[in-house]
């Protein structure tokens, strides 16, 4: 009688054979068995299919189909797929509530539950799919953490909705809750335009936070940069899906790691285009926490260094006009690629996980006849790029402003102080701001908050009432993606760790000089130091629970908002 278990591994299982093969195994196969595994599927290299799959947004509403999709090529491949679910937090609507605390820490239990169901079944390789803002990062993390072979499939961007004749994006509705507030708009055409703002699956369609991650996780060269800008209702997608799980086994098979890809130069390029396409200030706490997982050197000033250098060349909401499915008709990444090769900007010779390097993308690029969605880089839509890193009396460990969507460089007013996103609202909602205010939010860091939530809900309140170009907002909070104005988040460190911000009243004199790189208080260094000897932290919002761990472990946004122990 043959011997069941006398049959060699197949040498791509480096890990799973530990899991699968032999005959101390047999319990471990019976139970795999009891869910329809055979001894067929168990010999080959097992694959991990991690989705983010959530009822409670569009951006990721797609992801049980692709994932079907990427199973299909897994096996056609030579593979077997053991497909598992994550969480989801949807930052569009949590925004302005409690709720949105949750959006930060979700990366981190997202990128350790990929780590912890990876890990517990010694997967051979593992693709992630991602729609929605943390959870592009969180597997990026997580594969730079665990380095087994794998790659991120970004499940892609949402149509654009029509309303009266004209592309509307979950912008517009945000903003027109300012407008509606301010007696500009009605309830009745708040709410159509409501109803047609996002027409489907997709994550949102500007360059907010999740697009601009899909386009540094592509730069980055851990994402299919042929694949991921696929919308996600696009006819394509689906066998954009089934090409990522036939490339995992090339990736598995050739033992490619995420390490061999995510490197110090790889880093520069996504930090590259995040600056050139007006991107996120997310972005900025992301790759920090990326480079932290993978052991690099990274720090807010290369940020500044390199979009300083930087020109903005992709004319996308929310600075400018045009959404993420122009892009992808424009040309996409590849475009931009080849824009920004032209005058050095990119390390070329990095290498992506589809094989080629990031020139070779670059050369590849195909662009659309008459196109107006990314520019020639000699005549660009500005000469740096779209965020700028902040230092000062206010921010000594450095902080982020965004300069896309407004062309102020410098505003200095009075202080309004608010110690909660919800109490801003409240006297943005009542037209307590008036012309040339600074406000201030603060105790809304990654400890403070907990959770460093953003800041959309009255930004975009800010703007929808007309004051976008005349108020300046700055914050120990985040900006979401769809952020326009004079706006300067990820102060450091952060108020309810002493930080200069807890000492500033209200009519102090605060100055943002973007050409000097500066954010300050017009006060000596002695009267902060005496303001902040009288200074009592207040009590802790939670006392147990997620957002308590959270609280007592994350990091700087300096640093990122880890929480890996230092």
């Amino acid at each position: 009688m043959t011997d069941p278990y006398g049959q060699d591994s197949d040498p791509a299982k480096r890990i799973s054979s530990a899991l699968t093969d032999g005959p101390d195994r047999a319990p471990a196969r019976a139970m795999l068995k009891a869910v329809g595994f055979t001894d067929e599927d168990l010999a080959k290299p097992v694959i991990g299919v991690a989705t983010t799959w959530i009822e409670t947004m569009p951006c990721n509403f797609n992801q049980r189909n692709l994932a079907s999709q990427v199973k299909g090529g897994i096996r056609s491949s030579g593979g077997t797929p053991m497909e598992f679910n994550t969480i989801a937090v949807a930052d569009g609507v949590s925004m302005g509530t409690e709720g949105m605390r949750a959006s930060l820490i979700s990366r981190e239990v997202i990128a350790d539950s990929i780590e912890l169901v990876t890990r517990g079944h010694l997967f051979d390789g593992i693709v992630c799919l991602v729609g929605c803002d943390k959870t592009i990062p969180a597997a990026v993390m997580a594969l730079c953490r665990m380095n087994v072979p794998g790659l991120v499939l970004y499940s892609g961007s949402i149509a654009p909705g029509k309303w009266r004749g004209r592309d509307v994006t979950i912008q517009d509705v945000f903003e027109a809750v300012g407008q509606h507030a301010a007696g500009k708009l009605s309830a009745a055409d708040l709410h159509s335009l409501e109803d047609v703002a996002c027409p489907g699956a997709g994550a949102c369609g500007g360059q907010f936070t999740a697009n601009t991650m899909a386009t540094a996780v592509d730069f980055l060269g851990i994402g299919p940069a042929s694949l991921d800008g696929i919308p996600g209702t696009a006819p394509g997608k689906r066998a954009a899906a089934e090409k990522a799980g036939r490339l995992v086994l090339d990736l598995v098979k050739d033992n490619v790691r995420p390490l061999d890809i995510v490197t110090r130069e790889a880093l520069e390029n996504a930090i590259t285009s995040i600056a050139a396409t007006g991107g996120s200030t997310n972005g900025v706490l992301h790759l920090l926490a990326i480079a932290e997982e993978a052991g690099l050197e990274l720090s807010i000033d290369d940020f500044d260094r390199i979009a300083a250098r930087t020109p903005t060349i992709a004319n996308l909401k929310p600075g400018g006009d045009y959404v993420a499915m122009d892009l992808y008709r424009a040309g996409g990444v590849a475009l931009i690629a080849r824009e920004l090769a032209k005058k050095g900007l990119l390390h070329t010779e990095a290498v992506t996980v589809d094989g080629r390097t990031i020139g070779e993308i670059a050369a590849s690029a195909e662009e659309a006849h008459m196109q107006k969605v990314v520019v020639p880089i000699e005549s660009p839509l500005k000469p740096w790029g779209g965020l700028a890193i902040l230092r000062g009396n206010l921010a000594p460990e450095g902080c982020v402003v965004k300069l896309a969507g407004h062309e102020r460089q410098f505003h200095r007013g009075p202080a309004r102080i608010f110690d909660s996103e919800e109490d801003c609202f409240q006297a943005v909602k009542a037209g307590a701001l008036k012309d040339g205010d600074v406000v201030v939010i603060r105790y809304e860091g990654p400890a403070g908050g907990p959770g460093m939530r953003e800041m959309l809900h009255v930004t975009a309140a800010i703007v929808g009432q007309g004051m976008g170009e005349s108020v300046a907002l700055i914050t120990d909070g985040r900006f979401s993606g769809a952020t326009r104005g004079l706006m300067v988040g990820h102060i450091s460190p952060e108020a309810a760790h002493g930080g200069p911000l807890a000492a500033v009243a209200e009519g102090d004199v605060i100055e943002i000089d973007v050409g000097a790189r500066e954010l300050r208080v017009q006060l000596s260094d002695e009267e902060i130091a005496k303001r902040l000897a009288d200074w009592t932290a207040p009590p802790h919002r939670y006392n147990k629970g997620v957002f308590a761990k959270y609280a007592a472990s994350v990091s700087s946004a300096s640093r990122g908002a880890v929480t890996n122990p230092t």
